[in-house]
């Protein structure tokens, strides 16, 4: 239960005691004087903490202090009375919220002070502390929470100041808010490194006795004092440049895990510890410049591993672009760009089905928008003309003109293409290892260094027990084998999006490894739809009716539909008066009072006995059109293969080559399947494709596709799927691995796992032997990664090697894995996509 402080009793004067919240050191109480910095046994430092005590207090979020016993932020130098007032400004807002429907609006905040799964836990319960906010998320590792809430409740100002009165005041910069952020070295990090490395200089600069060759006997007074000042200066570097060390090792002991910060930390202690006794009792002069020389090292290589792991995902979110086009109105013309192109004041046209790339004004149209990439909820809002339409939104219904208000944010749609809901917790065969080797390494490090230490204790040699136990602490270390994976899947990941070739994220990478099925869709997936023929079979149609036809494709992203529009460029256009898109069918509404159906034989409802006789066809396929209940015909479509499909197909028939290092993957012919909407008029044509007469299967809906997907995996297949995104995305979602191929067309969908642009789409054999590669390079840093621990655990515990050289060694060694595997992975791919 909260605790009233006006309840509490007055308090006696007290000093020395340390801030409850943040475990700073509380200021002296005057002598007769009253303590107002105390809640009942509970002392703070300053009336921020103490207020934030308060607020955690009657909102029962008191669990922050349990989760972690150095959760609290110090806030004597923050002032609360900081103004946000700048934040009710109409245009400040519209640079920082990312998404508004009605009242709820949805805004993301850097939180710099975030350092703790008490942070955590705090942060995603803001709506115990503001009614007004619905749902909070946040991403640890970029420091950034994710906030939606209720307008009418709350507001942006509120929020940002309920945030910095408990210890997270949001970074906000208005001037980045859509222009690339160049990573930095983390302040914090920076301090720490600078405080061990200061100290690393002084404390070899305060041993030059020893190195000199001075004796303890001979020159006493130089060795005390030098000792002493090596003492003060290593205190910093115990308690602040180590401290995220001991964070994370207490935080696996009060969750019953030994994580790899565990050794480390005893490492630090056992050489400080030790060097402080030998100092103090006269018997040595200790160890400090290796304890002070290990943090420093480590501090370095901590600092590399985020210079490549941010210059790599910088260039994910702000180099390379989704291969995803936008369809470009200038006067009367239309036409595709890259997504990439797109500037503010630009319009675009967004069809059916298509996800709105950037944010922007409802110019014209009927807009239906479906958030669910954003929010979650499926159901459709309206918007009006006039009114502001968000980034991630896809449109249900007619196509709609939008002005650009901001730029495409590659970051904004990798942070939709990765939300929650379309994540799947399927691990590979690396990802796996590298869990077991969390898992036990530490419990093997321990057994070692205990075994080592005690061997050498019943020898009569305390130091070289001491040494052999502090040495295998350090130089052990499955720090390499988790560093293997995502920096070599990761440069891999770089690598196939500069060549448009664009996956989720580095799991995908490992999916690879493990499929043994494929499904092809057939339009604009193996076909050219830019190359195909369209002729019209059936009574001649009239100007009215071309209108009409035309005006209704024109709503429709569907390839056959873009395709069919762009084949009557002389035809004008008029707005339906009605217009319905059913995926895997067809298209419906009303022009000029001509109720038109365009689609499927079933969707128009066409007797394809009677239409035999009338088109002198034996099986007429393509795209059928009826106008108020009357067939008029159906568009012939003469379909043109892409560039080495024969060679796509051979690659997943042909069974891959054996790996000591990767399990093999079987494929058969009758694993390689083709799934279509259409009709089977080109059964024929594609049996050369397609040899085994069950692997073709037409006519298939949206549901069957994905029911067949679902059979597949139930008979123990990994199914990798090929489709445009647009009639198969539950197929997609539901699949391994599932692949758009994207044609100059906005068909982006975050159900997806890969988007390859179709012009590289003859490369794909490539692609998917150099994302093997890079499973092969991980197992081959885990070999490299195990005998240099083999190698360093046998010198150690032979008390052969002292902390320093161990110091040096560990590193060194994460950094060779990281630079070999970025080192062959990019040599891979020069010689796999050559």
């Amino acid at each position: 239960m909260p605790v009233s402080v006006l309840s509490q009793p007055k308090n006696a004067p007290v000093s020395g005691h340390t801030c409850f919240h943040c475990h700073d050191v509380c200021p002296p109480v005057p002598n007769g004087g009253e303590d107002r910095l105390r809640i009942g046994d509970k002392h703070f430092c300053c009336q921020g903490c103490q207020m934030v005590y308060e607020i955690l207090n009657t909102h029962n979020l008191c669990e922050f202090y349990e989760l972690d016993k150095n959760a609290g932020q110090s806030l004597k130098s923050q002032k609360f009375a900081k103004s946000y007032a700048y934040l009710d400004d109409p245009e400040v807002q519209e640079k920082l919220i990312e998404f508004q429907n009605g009242q709820t609006i949805q805004v993301t905040f850097y939180l710099p002070q975030m350092h703790c799964v008490s942070c955590i836990w705090l942060l995603e319960n803001l709506c115990k502390l503001d009614a007004g906010v619905t749902h909070s998320r946040v991403n640890f590792l970029k420091k950034t929470t994710t906030i939606q809430f209720n307008a009418d409740q709350t507001s942006l100002r509120k929020i940002a100041a309920m945030l910095a009165s408990i210890g997270y005041a949001p970074d906000i910069n208005l001037g980045d808010v859509d222009g690339p952020k160049r990573p930095k070295m983390s302040r914090r990090l920076a301090a720490q490194l600078a405080v061990a490395g200061f100290a690393f200089g002084n404390v070899m600069l305060f041993s030059f006795p020893e190195y000199v060759g001075m004796t303890r006997e001979t020159d006493s007074w130089f060795s005390a004092a030098f000792g002493y000042l090596s003492i003060l200066i290593s205190l910093p570097v115990l308690l602040f440049s180590e401290r995220d060390y001991y964070i994370s090792a207490w935080q696996g002991l009060r969750n019953r895990q030994l994580n790899i910060d565990i050794p480390l930390c005893l490492a630090f202690l056992s050489l400080f510890g030790r060097s402080v006794y030998e100092i103090l009792s006269h018997t040595g002069a200790g160890y400090l410049d290796s304890f002070a020389g290990l943090t420093f090292l480590m501090l370095i290589g901590k600092w590399f591993q985020q210079h490549v792991w941010h210059q790599l995902s910088f260039e994910r979110d702000y180099k390379s672009y989704f291969p995803v086009a936008a369809t470009l109105r200038s006067g009367d013309e239309e036409t595709s760009v890259p997504v990439s192109r797109l500037v503010p004041g630009d319009i675009i046209l967004i069809r059916s089905q298509e996800v709105i790339p950037a944010d922007g004004i409802l110019l014209k149209g009927s807009a239906r928008v479906d958030y669910s990439f954003v929010t979650g909820e499926s159901e459709p809002v309206m918007v009006q003309n006039g009114e502001r339409i968000f980034a991630g939104g896809k449109q249900i219904g007619e196509s709609i003109e939008i002005a650009l208000t901001r730029r495409v944010s590659q970051s904004h749609l990798t942070k939709l293409w990765n939300n929650e809901a379309f994540k799947t917790n399927a691990k590979g065969q690396v990802t796996q290892l590298a869990d077991a080797a969390g898992r036990y390494f530490t419990y093997l490090i321990l057994a070692f260094g205990g075994g080592a230490f005690v061997y050498w204790w019943m020898q009569g040699d305390m130091p070289t027990a001491i040494n052999a136990f502090t040495a295998v602490m350090i130089v052990a270390c499955p720090c390499n084998v988790a560093l293997a994976i995502p920096f070599t899947l990761g440069n891999i990941l770089r690598i196939l999006g500069r060549h448009r070739f664009y996956l989720k994220n580095i799991r995908i990478v490992e999916a690879f490894a493990d499929i043994n099925a494929v499904v092809f869709d057939k339009t604009g997936t193996i076909t050219n739809v830019s190359q195909q023929e369209m002729r019209f079979q059936g009574q001649p149609l009239g100007y009215a009716e071309k209108i009409a036809i035309r005006s209704l494709v024109r709503h429709s992203a569907h390839p056959l539909s873009r395709r069919l529009y762009e084949s009557m460029p002389e035809v004008p256009t008029e707005t339906p008066e009605q217009f319905e898109e059913i995926p895997g069918l067809g298209i419906r509404g009303v022009v000029k009072g001509l109720e038109m159906r365009i689609g499927s034989a079933e969707f128009v409802e066409a007797d394809l006995t009677t239409f035999k006789k009338l088109s002198n066809l034996e099986r007429p396929g393509g795209v059928f059109v009826s106008m108020n209940g009357e067939i008029l015909g159906h568009f012939e479509v003469k379909s043109r293969y892409r560039d080495g499909l024969a060679q796509v197909l051979a690659f997943f028939s042909a069974p891959s080559k054996p790996h000591r290092f990767i399990k093999p993957v079987k494929f058969q012919s009758n694993n390689i399947f083709l799934l279509s909407g259409d009709q089977d008029h080109e059964a024929a044509v594609l049996t050369s494709f397609f040899p085994e007469a069950d692997t073709m299967l037409f006519n298939r809906s949206p549901q069957d596709k994905l029911e067949f997907v679902k059979k597949l995996q139930r008979h123990g297949q990994h199914v990798m799927m090929l489709g445009d995104g647009l009639n198969d995305a539950g197929a997609l979602r539901q699949s391994d691995l599932g692949i758009v191929v994207a044609e100059d067309t906005n068909n982006f969908t975050p159900a997806c796992d890969a988007i390859i642009h179709a012009d590289e789409f003859a490369r794909l054999p490539k692609f998917v032997r150099l994302a093997r590669e890079g499973v092969k390079i991980v197992n081959l840093s885990y070999i490299v990664a195990l005998t240099y621990n083999g190698i360093g655990l046998s010198f150690a515990v032979a008390g052969a090697l002292s902390p320093l050289v161990a110091a040096v060694l560990m590193p060194i060694s994460s950094v060779s894995v990281v630079l070999f595997g970025v080192g062959m992975s990019n040599w891979a791919a020069r010689r796999v996509l050559r």
